[in-house]
């Protein structure tokens, strides 16, 4: 079975490389993603200059603010003569300043040389700090829940300011990312929301030309839908109109001129039956035999462009019925089913289509086996014989209207060039195909495949 064949989408492959397979292949994945890179680039350019520009700079001014505080403190503890002094400026720190002050008396403070920095408000407050204070001293931001600690050596000991945290962090921080975040969701939602209904036109379109190849009548379909859609659904109802207008005409034409033709013909037949002992006659009559026969394969071909409606078939029962037709004759056809199969199925038209397949492999094999059976997404029927075959390539040429091969220009033993252009166009008209190959027996295969 061709590529095509089990991928129409991809008649030449799925598409090659690493970031081609990671492209979704659907009209509303390619449209979201459209509008979602550009999005994420927005955020993305937004975020980094927030953070470069605007917290950057908040974050700088918040430490320097607090430090400011913290040096004063300490420059007015250094200058007070006594404890009295103490309270007051504790006092005065914790009302104005929002510092939470105590003195360690005699202790000292070890600081290392080396002080991790945890983030960009730990090396913003050091910084201010160092810019103002001239004695040791250490931050922490993380070990009191909501609150900073710094830690200064005095002459009288270590000095604790404890701090709220927001002092140090700007509530925006987080307004921004949630409105980030929010806005994006948002906007995604909206998008795919108005994009699938953007898309289901093209679906409809596609699902109503998928039916027409099939041979369904598509009567409801309406154009709807953006203006390029609705362009492309008119011109699909009117190459619809055209098409059935065309196959409608070819039909009555043909069966027109092949229903005339049997008048001359009977009128000839009567003739040279009174005309038996008269030299040549034989030759006259299997001249209009073999004319007559042509004559019933054009009305077969015309029958097979009929309107026949669709209806839900049991394939298995089909072949075993068309089977069981063609042994009558006590030959003998191997039938495998693999399991039931049913499906929408011109039942007629397939039976036509089984009865010339099945036809031309008793015709030139001893030996004919037909499988059923399913294959992914579609049902497949081989059927194979033990005869001479087809050259490789005449395969497609067999499949042309009134073309034979030269073994069967006999009319007793072939027929006139239409079996196998019935065959296919009666599982064209169901959206599948039929292919020839060579057997595994060595004879010819005939594969017909029709989606499930």
């Amino acid at each position: 079975m061709t590529d095509s064949a089990t991928n129409p989408l991809y008649p030449h492959g799925v598409p090659a490389g690493p970031l081609r397979r990671l492209l979704p292949r659907s009209l509303l994945g390619r449209a979201v993603l459209i509008i979602v890179t550009p999005l994420i680039l927005l955020q993305v350019i937004s975020t980094w200059i927030f953070y470069d520009r605007h917290y950057d700079t908040i974050t700088k001014r918040l430490a320097q603010g607090l430090a400011g505080d913290v040096a004063a403190v300490v420059n007015l503890i250094e200058r007070s003569p006594d404890d009295s002094d103490l309270v007051r400026i504790f006092s005065l720190a914790r009302r104005t300043m929002q510092l939470e002050l105590s003195v360690s008396e005699g202790a000292t403070l070890l600081v290392p040389d080396q002080i991790p920095l945890r983030g960009i408000v730990d090396q913003r407050l050091r910084t201010a700090l160092e810019e103002r204070l001239v004695q040791a001293f250490a931050v922490d931001t993380r070990s009191l829940d909501e609150r900073v600690e710094i830690l200064v050596q005095l002459n009288q000991g270590v000095l604790r300011v404890l701090v709220t945290d927001e002092r140090l962090f700007s509530s925006t921080t987080y307004i921004f990312i949630i409105w980030t975040i929010g806005s994006s969701i948002l906007l995604f939602g909206v998008a795919v929301i108005f994009m699938r209904n953007q898309v289901k036109p093209i679906r409809r379109l596609a699902s109503a030309a998928e039916g027409f190849g099939k041979g369904r009548m598509v009567e409801d379909f309406k154009p709807e839908g953006a203006t390029e859609v609705r362009q492309a659904a008119v011109a699909f109802i009117n190459m619809r109109d055209r098409l059935n207008r065309q196959v409608h005409q070819r039909t009555e034409m043909l069966a027109g001129v092949s229903h005339d033709l049997r008048t001359p013909l009977t009128r000839m037949k009567l003739q040279l039956e009174m005309l038996k002992d008269t030299p040549g006659t034989e030759e006259l009559q299997s001249d209009v035999a073999e004319m007559e026969h042509m004559v019933e394969g054009y009305l077969a071909f015309a029958r097979g462009e009929g309107k026949e409606t669709p209806v839900t078939t049991d394939l298995t029962a089909l072949l075993r019925d068309v089977v069981g037709q063609m042994t009558r004759d006590g030959r003998v056809v191997d039938l495998h089913l693999e399991q039931e199969i049913t499906l929408p199925l011109r039942r007629e038209a397939m039976r036509r289509c089984l009865t010339n397949l099945i036809g031309n492999a008793q015709r030139y094999g001893r030996q004919v086996s037909v499988r059923a059976g399913r294959r992914k997404t579609l049902i497949e029927v081989t059927i194979d014989d033990d005869g001479p075959g087809i050259p490789e390539a005449q395969r497609e040429d067999v499949f042309k209207p009134f073309f034979r091969l030269e073994q069967s220009r006999n009319p007793a033993t072939g027929g006139v060039g239409l079996g196998l252009t019935i065959a296919r166009d009666v599982a064209r008209s169901h959206g599948g195909d039929v292919v020839l190959e060579t057997a595994p027996g060595g004879g010819l295969r005939a594969r017909i495949w029709l989606p499930r």
